[in-house]
Formats: structure tokens, C-alpha cells, sequence
């Protein structure tokens, strides 16, 4: 892989530039304040109202700005994409005069330089401040999984005949982080380490390969954002939008969304938010219903790790200080660290819930499934997918008729039991979100269980009547919730439902609701999961994500 070191006369003279453009008469408008951000690729200069982006002459390999040319025109690429999430942000690109000492942003002579100006927005905003913070929000989160799906469906899809999201190229990229990486490592421990993930990654996509080219012919790979992390997230004008998508490589844009949506998953655990992060891959599976990408999800999840793991070993290499050197080693190591710990998988679980609407099962599920690091599926939002409705669409099913008949149901079913088989395959634990009230169906998952050598663990839910009615009656109020189960519904479940046998029982785990779910309930719940793992595995503690 070629990468040459910058030109130092073009450095030189951009780090001129940079100092003539602090000098706030440079500007027609006004400047309220003058900043500058430096970046291993940029400096982002910003003067209050508005932000110039200037591109360093580098040249990485993967990135090449090396020439004035391939600036400009990587400028103008950058305008072009980003406006496809941000057009109220990205304005225009303009020539810069006059020389590198005093230049000037009216002149219309030969161009030093080119930049991308911008409108600016609260640096507060940033989601990556919010996390800073400790203000980063479940509702965050799942504004963000509903964003990206929107992102994706609107921007192009690769045709299966363009060269772009070919297996072999995308491994490529993989690789690439280890090249750059390797030569500036200092410790044996370090280089153990690398190479684990290396060896890893490369039997992976040995692994993975095949599927990884069926879903570039199914059309899976888009041009994406490419850059998508919380630094490149801000909440403007009450919205939270993507900007600084990935512009200097079209290989690394135009990738799988499961790419695109690992790196979110990666940067938000990376960040101290390991919940959250299972938050946004279920919120964003229950959206999508993509769950075929979860076998390639580890894979771009340790990718991702890698590539911030790259970005800071170029900090590091053109750190001005001690201490900017030291946070750039310490990033690395917190990468590596993430990225080791994605090669061991959770131990492997098949949970089924049991109970009736507005006994809590979709509520705890979702918390079980933040601690555990499983995925949750909900059976209200995969009849309704099934049958081609969205997720609050009221499709006027009756008791045992439309979505909601006994063959709708028995299909319903089938697929729950294809998702369980596919999410386990994967390599994740799982929980299947249904009221299996029926035994015939709790045996049936229970066999599965059996068939793919995954402990069983059955969470039943209970609730006085008082509460059952009080639940559904505010769900059906606020009119958020995919389930369509009324009071009527409710009733002839109650008589319905078969208790669970006496043979069930060594499988279940009892949970009665309560409005007052204390972290210490949950992490109950969670052991006695993990004690389950463990009588069958015999390898260890579970890995949860947190404890």
C-alpha cells in the first residue's frame, strides 16, 4: 500500500495559512469568535457564524490530499454528500487568495487554497459533548435509530454490477488498519494483541464472505455516510443531523448499512454507554427487521474499533506534546481493548417470555436485553412486518381474526422461530418477545432450544388484574406501542391462556410487575439468566455488558 509522508513545504505553508486566517479582518463578516480545531486530516476553523474547513496536504493511502487539486475536488465532494443530510449546514466551497501569510477570502487571483464554509451550530450540541457529559439519553438513541434507516433508504444503492461492496475490497480495508497500525507499535503486548485481531478478522471473512457478497447483490450496500459517530452528530435546530460524512474515498462510504451502523454501536460503547448501545442495535433491528446483518455485525464492529484505532496512531504521530501523545496512545489502547473484547461473543441463550398483554414482557425484555447485550424480538412488530404494515399502523384485526387469526399466527410464530435461529447463529443470545400462552408453542421453542444446544430459559410475567387493565388502557392513550391489544383482547386471554406444567418449571424464571423497576430487579433477572448459561456451557460467566 503506497502512503507518503506530507509534502513539508505544502505543510509549511498551510500552517501559514491557518495563522493569516486567525486574523479576524480576514473575514467580511463578523467574527464573534475565532478557534481553530485541528483534526490528523484538517483544520476546522470557527469564527461564530460561520466554519471554514481546509484539507491538509496528506497523503495516508486511504485518504490523499496531497495535491491542490485533489483538495478542491475533494471539497467539492464533500459539499455534494453532505447535503444529501445537512443541506442547511454545507453552503458552498470557495477559493482562497492572496498568500499564504495574507490571504484573502474576496480576491478573485489565482487559488493558495480551498475550503468548505459551513453554517456554524452549537459545538454543545454535538452528541459526542452530550456523551461527554453524561447527558446522553435513552430518547437520543432511539431518535438515532429511526434516523438512520431514513438516511439509508433515501441515498443511492449499489448495483450488484459496480465494483463497490465487493467482499475482497472490503476485507481489504479491514487489513489496511493493520498495516498502518503494526509499525508504530512500541510494546510486544501490543503487537500480540494486533495480531490476535488480526488472525480473527481474517478467519472471519472466511467465515462471512458469502454472505457478504449476497447481501451487495440484495442491496445492502448504499452510498452511506461513512463516517457515521457521535462527533459527526449534532442536534440543530432541534434535529439531530449527521454531518462530516465521509467524502475522500468512495470504497469507504459505499459500504453494507450493518457497516454504517456498527460504527454508531462501537462509538457509543466506546463512550462509556455499553446499554445504550444494545438500545440502538435492537431499536434499529426492530425498524429495519434486519436481522441477517447481525452475522456480519462482529466483524464490522471490530473494523470500526480498528479504524479509531488507526486515527489515533495518526494523532499520535503528529502530536505537538507529551500529553497530546499520551491521550492518543490512551485512545488507542481503549479501541484495541473494545475491539479484543468483540471477538469473544456472549454466551449463547434462547429466552421466550410468557404472559398476557400489559403484563410488562416487551418492558423488561428490553432492559434484559440492554444488561445481556441479546436481541429482542418482538412478535407485535414482526406479525405486523409480515403482513406489510408499519410498526403503529392499526390494521383493525379482531380477536382471532385478520393479522390476528389462528393462520396468522401459526405463520407468525414460524418466523419468531427463524429470527431465534438466526440471531443465535449469529452469535448472540436472544429474547422472543410473544405471550406464548399456548404450551404447544413454548414446546416448540423449547425443541429448538434443544436443536441448536442453547440453554432455554422461559421468563413468565405476572400482574393483578387492576394493573393489566390500567397498563393497556394508558398504552392504548399514548398510541406508541405496535401492540394492538385492547381490553377485549386482554379478557379472552385471561381465559385462554394455559398455565405453564409442571414439566416447564425447571425452565422459568418469575417476574412480577412493578411501576417501580429498580436496577437491582433487572440485574436479579439477568443472574439468574447467566446461572442458567452457565449450567450448560460450564465455560464461565456470561458476558454481560454491564453489571
Amino acid at each position: 500500500m503506497e502512503r507518503r509522508t506530507p509534502d513539508s513545504s505544502q505543510m509549511i505553508a498551510q500552517q501559514s495559512l491557518i495563522r493569516g486566517l486567525e486574523n479576524p479582518a480576514v473575514y467580511e463578516h463578523g467574527v464573534t469568535e475565532l478557534r481553530v480545531i485541528e483534526t490528523h486530516a484538517s483544520w476546522v476553523i470557527l469564527t461564530g457564524a460561520w466554519v471554514y474547513k481546509i484539507k491538509k496536504a496528506v497523503n495516508f493511502g486511504f485518504l490523499d490530499y496531497s495535491t491542490l487539486e485533489k483538495r478542491r475536488s475533494s471539497c467539492q465532494e464533500e459539499l455534494r454528500l453532505n447535503r444529501r443530510f445537512a443541506p442547511h449546514v454545507y453552503i458552498d466551497v470557495i477559493a482562497i487568495a492572496g498568500t499564504f501569510e495574507q490571504p484573502s477570502l474576496q480576491a478573485s487571483g489565482e487559488p493558495i487554497e480551498y475550503a468548505v464554509r459551513m453554517k456554524q451550530f452549537p459545538q454543545s450540541g454535538l452528541l459526542s459533548t452530550l456523551a461527554a457529559q453524561h447527558t446522553l439519553t435513552e430518547e437520543h438513541v432511539d431518535a438515532l435509530a429511526a434516523l438512520v434507516p431514513v438516511m439509508h433508504a433515501a441515498v443511492s444503492i449499489a448495483d450488484k454490477h459496480t465494483e463497490y461492496g465487493l467482499p475482497d475490497d472490503i476485507h481489504h480495508w479491514v487489513l489496511e488498519n493493520f498495516d498502518h497500525i503494526r509499525p508504530a507499535l512500541r510494546k510486544p503486548q501490543q503487537c500480540q494483541q494486533l495480531d490476535t485481531l488480526e488472525r480473527w478478522c481474517r478467519q472471519e471473512f472466511g467465515n462471512r464472505r458469502m454472505l457478504i457478497e449476497q447481501r451487495r447483490c440484495d442491496g445492502f450496500v448504499r452510498e452511506c455516510h461513512g463516517d457515521l459517530h457521535l462527533g459527526n452528530l449534532a442536534i440543530i435546530e432541534g434535529e439531530i443531523t449527521p454531518f462530516d460524512g465521509l467524502e475522500f474515498n468512495p470504497q469507504l462510504r459505499w459500504i453494507d448499512v450493518i457497516s454504517e451502523v456498527a460504527f454508531l454501536i462501537m462509538d457509543i460503547h466506546d463512550r462509556g454507554y455499553p446499554r445504550l448501545s444494545c438500545r440502538l442495535l435492537n431499536t434499529w433491528l426492530q425498524h429495519t427487521g434486519d436481522y441477517s446483518g447481525l452475522a456480519l455485525l462482529r466483524y464490522y464492529l471490530v473494523y470500526r474499533a480498528l479504524v479509531r484505532a488507526k486515527v489515533a496512531i495518526l494523532r499520535q504521530a503528529q502530536a505537538r506534546s507529551t500529553l497530546d501523545e499520551q491521550d492518543a496512545w490512551y485512545e488507542y489502547a481503549s479501541y484495541m481493548e473494545l475491539a479484543s473484547r468483540y471477538v469473544e461473543p456472549p454466551l449463547p441463550v434462547l429466552i421466550i417470555t410468557h404472559g398476557v398483554s400489559g403484563s410488562g414482557k416487551s418492558f423488561y425484555a428490553s432492559r434484559l436485553a440492554e444488561r445481556l447485550g441479546a436481541i429482542q424480538v418482538r412478535s407485535d412488530l414482526e406479525r405486523k412486518r409480515l403482513h406489510g404494515y408499519p410498526a403503529g399502523a392499526d390494521t383493525q384485526s379482531g380477536i382471532r381474526t385478520g393479522l390476528y387469526s389462528a393462520a396468522a399466527s401459526e405463520r407468525t410464530y414460524e418466523q419468531l422461530a427463524l429470527l431465534a435461529r438466526t440471531v443465535i447463529k449469529a452469535g448472540y443470545p436472544v429474547i422472543i418477545d410473544a405471550t406464548f400462552l399456548q404450551a404447544a408453542r413454548r414446546e416448540q421453542f423449547r425443541l429448538l432450544s434443544e436443536t441448536l444446544a442453547v440453554p432455554f430459559v422461559l421468563l413468565h410475567f405476572e400482574a393483578d388484574r387492576d394493573t393489566l387493565y390500567a397498563r393497556i388502557q394508558s398504552r392504548q392513550a399514548a398510541g406508541e406501542d405496535p401492540s394492538e391489544a385492547g381490553i377485549k383482547v386482554l379478557e379472552a386471554q385471561l381465559v385462554a391462556q394455559e398455565s405453564l406444567m409442571p414439566d416447564e418449571m425447571a425452565d422459568v424464571i418469575s417476574v412480577e410487575f412493578s411501576t417501580d423497576v429498580s436496577t437491582d430487579m433487572i440485574g436479579q433477572i439477568v443472574d439468574q439468566i447467566i446461572d442458567k448459561q452457565r449450567a450448560m456451557s460450564h465455560t464461565g460467566a456470561g458476558d454481560v455488558v454491564d453489571s
